[in-house]
């Protein structure tokens, strides 16, 4: 039993520019509207179980009371592929942010929304990813949450400190999931979370039941009658669980 992540999913005032913009950026197509836009590559299936994490920009009335604690982290190929990209990317819409970084090996940005993500100079780790390199968490203790995400995807741990874990599907493929342990997070709900779907086989109710056995806890985020089930894992951030197509 285990779970794919499908998408990350991002709040937005104008779900259908948001889906553009991203769509843009990573070179794929949006598609939706009316209150939520998806960007994901040309002939994506989401049933498909080798299927790409994609992005999915959903519409709230007020994206900007939300925290930051999770962004993605773009891929690039070369330095003449991070420079042009950084370019291009403000060219469709996006600004340069400082959040402190300081390292020099990424460049931090805001989306037309403001949600906030980097692009990273080339590196040998994220060499095969594609245009997602990470989904990059803040949290206060990485090895916890590399135990609890590994056993909830059956996902292979790459590394497991006391500052950062990483994570990445056991067939080696798609962006890694980073936890970088970060002093004072906030503790409203986030501008973006992962959603989850069980394998073929597998049932929502069954793999919820293993979640909550796991450490995950159930959250009421006013979703109502939904066929899809909000949790939040063991710090808190919150993430769906969808049902199989």
């Amino acid at each position: 039993m285990a779970l794919r992540l499908v998408q990350v999913n991002l709040k937005a005032r104008d779900d259908a520019a948001l889906g553009r913009f991203w769509a843009a950026a990573l070179g794929w197509v949006a598609r939706g509207g009316h209150g939520a836009t998806s960007a994901a590559p040309e002939g994506f299936d989401w049933t498909d179980p080798d299927a790409p994490v994609c992005v999915d920009a959903i519409a709230v009335p007020d994206p900007s009371t939300v925290h930051y604690r999770a962004h993605l982290e773009l891929a690039t190929t070369s330095g003449a592929h991070y420079l042009q990209l950084v370019a291009r990317l403000q060219e469709i819409g996006a600004t340069l942010a400082d959040v402190g970084q300081g390292d020099g090996r990424r460049t931090v940005l805001a989306d037309p929304e403001g949600n906030e993500f980097c692009v990273l100079e080339p590196r040998e780790l994220y060499r095969g990813t594609g245009p997602i390199g990470a989904v990059a968490v803040d949290c206060a203790d990485p090895q916890i949450m590399a135990r609890f995400w590994g056993e909830a995807m059956g996902w292979t741990v790459h590394e497991a400190t006391g500052d950062r874990a990483l994570l990445r599907s056991a067939n080696g493929t798609g962006p890694f999931l980073e936890f970088a342990r970060t002093p004072h997070l906030p503790g409203a709900r986030h501008r973006a979370h992962l959603d989850v779907v069980p394998y073929c086989g597998d049932t929502q109710q069954a793999e919820v039941a293993r979640l909550l056995g796991l450490g995950a806890s159930p959250a009421d985020v006013g979703q109502g009658d939904v066929s899809w089930v909000v949790l939040t894992d063991p710090e808190g951030n919150e993430f769906c669980v969808l049902a199989p197509a």
